[in-house]
C-alpha cells in the first residue's frame, strides 16, 4: 500500500533494508508499523485479496501527531492530492474546540470495495478508493473533502468520546455533524452551508412525513413507551442492528439539525465551550490508567449533556428537548396574510397541522420577516394554538410615484420597480421562520410579484429557492423574465441559478402556445459561452470559474426538457445540444470535460419522448427516428470511445447506460435488460454496475419481469460486493416491481418465502442487509398477510398465551363474508405451533401446566372474545366410517344436543359458518354473542421448545382435558376425503389442578333464566340448519365441562407459507 505521511512538522524519515520482515522500501520512503497495527492490517489484507507486496508502511515517532495515508498500487499520485487540503482540516477543528487531537496519529486508509464511503475509527479512517481525484477533477473535490472532513469531526465526538447507551447515540452524531457544518460554512461559505442545512432539512420532513417519524432519543421500559412511542411499525428502533439504513441516515440527519436548534437559543460561544468541557474531561480520564471510575468521562448520555449545558449556560433547554429530541415529527405550517390599508397592519394568519402521519403541535416562538419599502423588519410570534392570527404593525407608508432606493436586510440598498405591486400595499415580501430554527415545513401563500421581488433583491438563497419553487405556479411573463435576470446575475450563488434553469424550462412549457422568441435559455447560453462570429459553435473549455462551468453543464440539461405545442423537445434544441457535443474543445482547458460531457448525454436522454408507432410496428435501426437515430449514434460512439479513452469513474459510460434505458421506456429501441446484465457482473467499476442494475430494477417493474426480478435476489445473494447488495435492495425498495396496494403476477408464493428466508437467514451476517430485506418486505407486502399465499387451513388456533382457543384470524373475515370457499392448504403465514407427537412428554407439560394455571384463576365474564373454545358439551365424533364425522353439541342448560353429519357440509366456507353460529349459542350464564373483531388481534401460540413444526404421519391428532376426574375427548378427521397426515396432539393436564373456569354457576336463577333464552334461540336457528340435523331434548344433569379445542395446521411457521 502507497503512503503519504502529513505532519505538523517536518519529520525525519530512516531508511530500513526492504528485506526486512514488515518493512518495504518505495524510493526514499521506508516506514515500520506497530505490531498492533499490523495485524489489523494483515488481516484487511487477507479480506482484499491482496499479496502483502502491495502495501508500504510507515512509522511516526515523537510526541507530535503525525498523519499517514494508506491507498492501493499506482495510486499515490492521486492520494496526495486529495489528501493535500486535510491539515487545514485539522487546525480548523483545534481551533474552534480549543483542544487538541485527541491521539497521538491519524491514519486513513482508502480501499476497494469499501463498505461505505468513510468509517470512522479511533485514530483510523476508513475511506473508499473512489474518492481518490486529480487536480484536473472539479466535481469529485468538494464531494471528497467533505468526507475528509466528516471522518475526523467523528475522531472527536465518536470515537474518542463515545456514547453510554444506543439512546444517546444523537448526542455524538449531532456534535459530529454540527460541527462539520462549521467547518462547511468557513471553507465553502455562508450560501453553501444554508443550501446544505436547506436540504437536510427538507430530506428530513420529507421522510418523517412519508413514513411517521424519526425519535431521537427512545426510552425503554418504566412504563414510559407510551409518552415516548416508537414511530415505526415495521423495524425496531431499540436496537441499532434493526434500524432501516435509510432511517439510520435521516436519524443523523435531524442531530445534527437539532443541535443547530440548541445552538440558536444558548449561543455558539456556549455551545462551543460544552463540546470543550467535554473533550477536556474526557482527556483527563484517558490519562488515568489506574483510576478506572474515571473512565466514564469518555462517555456521553444524553441526561450529561444537558446538565454541561446546563452549567455552561445557565439556561434550561428541557422543552426543546423535550419538543425535539424526546417526541418524533416535524412541523407543518400554512401561512397567509391579508393588509388593512386603514390600519397600516399586516394581518397574518399561520395554522398549525398535526393530525397528519410524522407531524407534531408546535408551541414556542415564531420568527416572521417582513420586508417593507423602507426596510425588512423581524417580528417574533408566539405559537400557542392550533391557529395562530397575529397582527404586525407595518413601519412605512405606501409611496406613489416616489424614486427612493429600498434598504434591504444585509444593510444594501436597491432601486426596485415598484410598478408590480399593489399601490395600497407597502409590503414586498415575507418569509416565515427563515433561520430555519424550526424543523418545519411552510407553505406560504404570497403573490407572483412578491415572489418575484424576493428572488430578485433578497440576497438569502434559502430565500431565492423558496421563491423559484413558489414561481413554477405562476408561468407568467413576469416570472420568465425574473429567472431570466437571475441566470444572468453572475453575483448569484451558483446553486440558485441552476435551480432557476430547471424552473424556467418548467414555465416555457405552460406557456408553450404564448411563448414568444427563441426557446428559453438558449439565446443566453449563446451569449455567455458561444463564439460571437458563430453562434452555433461553443468556445474552446475553460471552466476557471466553477460559477460558470457548473451553469454551462446544466443549461443545456434544462433546455432538453423544453416541449412545443405536441409534446415534442423542439427541433432546434436537439440540433443545438448535438452542436455543443460535436464542436466540444477540451484542448486548452486545465480541468477534465469528462463531467461536462456525462451531462451533455443526459440532456440528449431529456429531449426523448415517447414514439409514437403505426400499426403496432416492432422497432428497429431502420425505421428510426431521424432525430433518435442521432441521439443513438452518439451515444454508441460515446460507449465506444470509452473503451479506449475510460473518463474518470466511467462518468460517460454511465450517462449512456441511463440514455439507453430511456430510449427502451419511450418504445424507440426494444426493451431488452441483456445489456445491463452484462455492465452489472461483478469486474465492472462500481458506478456502472449501479447505473446498469437501476436500469434492470426499472425494467423489472415496467416489462413485470419474474426472471430480471429472480436475477437481481439471487445478486442480491451472491454478489461479492456488500455495497452493490445493498444498493440492490435499496433500488428495489425505492422503485419496487409492485406495492402492497396492487396486483401483479411478479407476487406469488415462492417469492415471499425467498424475502422471507433472505430477511431471517440469508443476511443474517450483514445488518444492513438484512434491514433492507425487511424494508423491501415490507414495500412490497406491508404488514399484513400477503394477498398472495393461500388461506391456511380450516381449524382453530391454540392461544396458549391467552389460554384460549380461537378460530384462526386469517379466515374470519371470509368466514363472515362469505365471499370465498376457505382453502386447504398446510402453508401458513400464522406463526403457529404444531406439536409433534404425544410422546414428547415436555412439550405435554408444558402446555398443560399453561393450561392448569390459566383453569385455576380465571373467571367466565360477560363478554367473551372471539374465537372462544367449543360450547361446553360439545364433541366431535368419529364414527366406524373414517370418511363420516358428526359433530355432537350437548347443551348443558336446556339438555339439548345437536348432531352434524359432516357429510353433508361440502365445504370448508359452510363448516366455518355453521361453527360460528354454534359460537353464538349461550350455552352458559352469561355468555354473550360471538363478536367480530380484527383479524390481527387474534394472537399465536408463543413458540415452545421442541416445535419444529414436522408433521407426523399419525392419521389423527388429539388433546385430552381431564375435568375433575373425567375427561373431554376430542378427535378429528380432516374433511372432504383429504389424504393429508393430520399432526396427532395430547396435553395431559395435572390431576390436581382444579378448573374453576369449567365450574357450576352459583346462581340458580341465572340458569332458568339462561335456559329460556336459550329456548328462544334455539328454535330461531332451528330453521337455519335443516340439511340433516337432528334436534333431541335431554335432562340428564350432566355437568357442564369446557374444553379448549384447537385445530392448528400440520405446519410452523418457519417462512410465511411453508411451502418447503
Amino acid at each position: 500500500m502507497n503512503e503519504s505521511p502529513q505532519g505538523r512538522r517536518p519529520r525525519s524519515q530512516a531508511s530500513c533494508p526492504p528485506t526486512q520482515p514488515g518493512f518495504l522500501k518505495n524510493g526514499e520512503i521506508s516506514i515500520t508499523f506497530p505490531m498492533l497495527m499490523r495485524l489489523r492490517l494483515v488481516l484487511w489484507i487477507l479480506t482484499q485479496g491482496m499479496g502483502s507486496c502491495a502495501l508500504r508502511f510507515r512509522q511516526s515517532c515523537g510526541n507530535t501527531s503525525m498523519v499517514t495515508h494508506f491507498c492501493l498500487p499506482q495510486l499515490l499520485p492521486l492520494l496526495k492530492h486529495t489528501t493535500s487540503y486535510l491539515h487545514e482540516v485539522f487546525e480548523f477543528y483545534e481551533e474552534i474546540l480549543t483542544c487538541r487531537y485527541p491521539y497521538s496519529c491519524f491514519k486513513t486508509v482508502f480501499i476497494d470495495e469499501a463498505y461505505v464511503e468513510v468509517a470512522a475509527y479511533a485514530s483510523m479512517s476508513i475511506f473508499s478508493t473512489n474518492l481518490l481525484h486529480s487536480a484536473m477533477i472539479i466535481d469529485e473535490t468538494p464531494l471528497t473533502r467533505r468526507c475528509l472532513a466528516q471522518s475526523l469531526a467523528q475522531q472527536f465526538f465518536g470515537c474518542f468520546i463515545s456514547r453510554m447507551s444506543w439512546s444517546d447515540e444523537w448526542v455524538l452524531k449531532g456534535i459530529s455533524g454540527y460541527i462539520y457544518g462549521l467547518w462547511m460554512k468557513k471553507t465553502f461559505g455562508v450560501n453553501e452551508y444554508r443550501h446544505w442545512i436547506k436540504e437536510e432539512l427538507d430530506k428530513i420532513v420529507a421522510y418523517e412525513l412519508k413514513t411517521g417519524g424519526v425519535l431521537l432519543h427512545p426510552i425503554f421500559g418504566g412504563g414510559k413507551e407510551k409518552d415516548n412511542p416508537a414511530p415505526h411499525p415495521h423495524f425496531s428502533i431499540k436496537h441499532p442492528h434493526t434500524l432501516s439504513w435509510e432511517y439510520y441516515t435521516m436519524f443523523q440527519c435531524k442531530a445534527h439539525l437539532v443541535m443547530r436548534l440548541i445552538e440558536n437559543r444558548i449561543s455558539m460561544e456556549f455551545m462551543l465551550q460544552v463540546f470543550n468541557k467535554l473533550l477536556s474531561l474526557a482527556s483527563t480520564a484517558s490519562s488515568q490508567k489506574f483510576q478506572s471510575h474515571m473512565w466514564s468521562q469518555m462517555l456521553v448520555s444524553t441526561s450529561g449533556f444537558l446538565k454541561s449545558i446546563s452549567n455552561v449556560s445557565g439556561k434550561d433547554i428541557q422543552p426543546l428537548i423535550k419538543q425535539w429530541v424526546d417526541q418524533s415529527g416535524v412541523v407543518k405550517f400554512y401561512g397567509s396574510f391579508a393588509f388593512n390599508r386603514k390600519r397600516n397592519v399586516l394581518e397574518l394568519e399561520i395554522k398549525q397541522d398535526y393530525t397528519s402521519p410524522g407531524t407534531q403541535k408546535y408551541v414556542g416562538p415564531l420568527k416572521v420577516t417582513v420586508q417593507e419599502l423602507d426596510g425588512s423588519f423581524n417580528h417574533t410570534l408566539q405559537i400557542e394554538e392550533n391557529s395562530l392570527k397575529h397582527d404586525i404593525p407595518c413601519h412605512s407608508k405606501s409611496r406613489r410615484n416616489k424614486k427612493k432606493k429600498i434598504p434591504l436586510m444585509n444593510g444594501e440598498e436597491v432601486d426596485m420597480d415598484l410598478s408590480a405591486m399593489d399601490a395600497d400595499s407597502p409590503l414586498l415580501w415575507i418569509r416565515i421562520d427563515p433561520d430555519m430554527a424550526v424543523l418545519r415545513k411552510v407553505d406560504s401563500e404570497q403573490a407572483d410579484f412578491m415572489w418575484q421581488y424576493q428572488l430578485r433583491y433578497e440576497r438569502d438563497v434559502v430565500a431565492q429557492q423558496e421563491a423559484i419553487s413558489a414561481l413554477e405556479r405562476f408561468p407568467t411573463p413576469a416570472s420568465r423574465l425574473a429567472l431570466t435576470d437571475v441566470l444572468e446575475q453572475e453575483q448569484c450563488f451558483y446553486r440558485v441559478r441552476m435551480a432557476a434553469c430547471f424552473c424556467l424550462a418548467k414555465i416555457a412549457n405552460s406557456m408553450v402556445s404564448t411563448w414568444t422568441g427563441p426557446p428559453a435559455m438558449k439565446s443566453l447560453f449563446t451569449r455567455m459561452f458561444c463564439c460571437k462570429t458563430c453562434p452555433n459553435i461553443v468556445k474552446t473549455n475553460n471552466f476557471m470559474s466553477f460559477q460558470s462551468y457548473f451553469l454551462q453543464k446544466t443549461m443545456p440539461v434544462a433546455m432538453a426538457l423544453l416541449r412545443d405545442v405536441h409534446n415534442l423537445c423542439p427541433k432546434e434544441v436537439l440540433t443545438f445540444i448535438l452542436d455543443l457535443i460535436k464542436y466540444n474543445d477540451n484542448r486548452k482547458n486545465k480541468f477534465s470535460d469528462n463531467y461536462y460531457r456525462a451531462e451533455m448525454i443526459d440532456a440528449l436522454a431529456n429531449s426523448v419522448t415517447p414514439a409514437v408507432s403505426v400499426n403496432n410496428e416492432v422497432r428497429t435501426l431502420d425505421n428510426l427516428n431521424p432525430d433518435v437515430r442521432l441521439i443513438l449514434e452518439e451515444i454508441t460512439r460515446f460507449l465506444n470511445m470509452e473503451k479506449l479513452l475510460p473518463s474518470y469513474r466511467h462518468t460517460i459510460t454511465v450517462s449512456c447506460l441511463r440514455a439507453i434505458r430511456v430510449l427502451q421506456k419511450n418504445g424507440h429501441v426494444p426493451s431488452d435488460p441483456s445489456l445491463f446484465k452484462s455492465y452489472a457482473e461483478y469486474g465492472h467499476f462500481v458506478d456502472i454496475r449501479i447505473a446498469a442494475l437501476e436500469a434492470v430494477v426499472d425494467y423489472t417493474k415496467v416489462d413485470r419481469s419474474y426472471e430480471e426480478l429472480q436475477w437481481l435476489l439471487t445478486m442480491v445473494q451472491n454478489d461479492p460486493v456488500p455495497y452493490v447488495r445493498h444498493k440492490i435492495l435499496n433500488m428495489l425498495t425505492k422503485n419496487p416491481p409492485f406495492t402492497k396496494s396492487m396486483e401483479s403476477p411478479l407476487c406469488n408464493e415462492a417469492l415471499v418465502d425467498q424475502l422471507w428466508k433472505l430477511m431471517n437467514s440469508g443476511t443474517s451476517h450483514d445488518w444492513r442487509l438484512r434491514c433492507g430485506a425487511v424494508d423491501l418486505y415490507f414495500t412490497l407486502f406491508g404488514l399484513s398477510r400477503p394477498s398472495c399465499l393461500p388461506l391456511p387451513e380450516l381449524g382453530l388456533v391454540l392461544n396458549l398465551k391467552e389460554k384460549k382457543a380461537v378460530l384462526n384470524p386469517t379466515i374470519i373475515p371470509e368466514a363472515i363474508a362469505g365471499n370465498q370457499e376457505a382453502a386447504v392448504n398446510p402453508s401458513s403465514h400464522t406463526q403457529l405451533v404444531g406439536f409433534q407427537n404425544p410422546e414428547d412428554d415436555h412439550l405435554a407439560k408444558e402446555a398443560s401446566c399453561n393450561m392448569s394455571a390459566h383453569q385455576q384463576g380465571v373467571k367466565r365474564k360477560a363478554d367473551t372474545p372471539l374465537g372462544s373454545p367449543l360450547e361446553p358439551g360439545q364433541i366431535l365424533e368419529k364414527n366406524e366410517d373414517s370418511s363420516k364425522v358428526k359433530l355432537k353439541i350437548r347443551f348443558s342448560s336446556s339438555q339439548d344436543e345437536e348432531e352434524i353429519d359432516m357429510d353433508t357440509v361440502h365445504d370448508s366456507q359452510a363448516f366455518i359458518s355453521h361453527h360460528l353460529n354454534m359460537l353464538e349459542r349461550p350455552s352458559t350464564p352469561g355468555l354473550s354473542k360471538y363478536r367480530p373483531a380484527n383479524s390481527r388481534s387474534a394472537l399465536i401460540p408463543q413458540h415452545s421448545a421442541g416445535c419444529d413444526g414436522t408433521p407426523t404421519t399419525k392419521p389423527q391428532w388429539n388433546m385430552e382435558l381431564p375435568r375433575k376426574g373425567t375427561g373431554i375427548h376430542v378427535s378429528v378427521s380432516h374433511l372432504e376425503g383429504k389424504e393429508q397426515p393430520p399432526l396427532e396432539m395430547s396435553v395431559h393436564a395435572a390431576a390436581a389442578a382444579p378448573l374453576s373456569a369449567f365450574g357450576k354457576e352459583p346462581a340458580s336463577s341465572k340458569h332458568s333464566e339462561h335456559h329460556h333464552h336459550h329456548h328462544h334461540e334455539h328454535k330461531k336457528k332451528k330453521k337455519k340448519h335443516k340439511h340433516k340435523h337432528k334436534h333431541k331434548r335431554r335432562r340428564d344433569g350432566r355437568e357442564r365441562g369446557r374444553g379448549p379445542l384447537a385445530f392448528p395446521s400440520p405446519g410452523a411457521a418457519r417462512s410465511p407459507s411453508l411451502s418447503d
